[in-house]
């Protein structure tokens, strides 16, 4: 069902993969609810994913760019401001890797080069995405720059590694650059710290599926899907939430408050 939150607006979707993507969820919605977007995601990544598909589904085009490159980033915003011959409104940060989790590296024993590219991949990325659309007065007054998280940044998960280190950096970014931008543009920035969603990145996690069932069974209302995710999310982009920023948004179905459950006192 759509209610037109999004008509008129434009912006750039990060991350989109396939089907289990956060971000192709976010699209599909964002397409919904009327907006225009320019898709995007690394060379590599849009020769094995589906992109395309989600392109022609979303009446949507694909600019590859790779989020660590500066020059990569330039050309994608030059073109999307040309393309729609306007400022854009949305931004969505999913972009997230740890090389050394991939290696099976445990935290006590990571490799720092893979550290520093997994850090510049999951976290920087976010930061230079908003310098270039500072840089380029990118973003129309009241728009809204979303980034994916989650609460192993604030509590200690074993087997997830240099992600935690990633995503608390990605939070910091998230505060500090969303000041500036509330104070030039009213623009809002914010993260949205989801359940485990089984996605690409998640299935390369040691232990992901028992986490995903503790999850559930520990979260009152059971995990929040991919779905669930990118109906929130919709509603940051929209002018409902002008007033939200420099936040991270806990959308976990109340995992992140809930202290002990019924199950283990009995």
């Amino acid at each position: 069902m759509s209610y037109n939150l999004l008509k008129g607006k434009k912006g750039i979707i990060f991350g989109a993969l396939n089907e289990d993507s956060i971000a192709w969820k976010v699209a599909e919605r964002a397409f919904e609810e009327n907006a225009s977007f320019v898709l995007t995601n690394t060379p590599s990544s849009i020769r094995i994913g589906k992109i395309h598909e989600l392109s022609r589904k979303t009446k949507s085009i694909v600019i590859p760019a790779d989020a660590t490159s500066i020059k990569d980033l330039d050309i994608l915003f030059e073109k999307t401001l040309d393309f729609f011959g306007s400022r854009i409104d949305f931004l969505l940060h999913s972009i997230a890797m740890s090389i050394n989790i991939r290696k099976g590296l445990t935290y006590t024993s990571l490799n720092y080069e893979f550290l520093r590219k997994g850090w510049d991949i999951s976290a920087i990325s976010y930061h230079k995405i908003m310098q270039t659309a500072w840089n380029k007065n990118a973003m129309n007054k009241w728009g809204s720059i979303v980034a994916l998280t989650y609460i192993a940044s604030q509590r200690s998960f074993p087997y997830y590694g240099d992600m935690s280190d990633y995503k608390s950096y990605l939070e910091s970014v998230t505060r500090n650059f969303g000041y500036f931008w509330g104070k030039k543009e009213k623009v809002r920035v914010n993260t949205v710290s989801q359940s485990p969603s089984i996605t690409k990145a998640a299935k390369g996690i040691k232990g992901f599926d028992k986490l995903f069932i503790f999850s559930e069974k520990v979260s009152p209302l059971g995990n929040a899907s991919a779905q669930d995710c990118a109906n929130y999310i919709i509603t940051l982009f929209s002018d409902l939430t002008r007033k939200v920023t420099m936040q991270n948004l806990y959308h976990d179905g109340g995992f992140s408050n809930t202290g002990i459950i019924s199950e283990m006192m009995e």
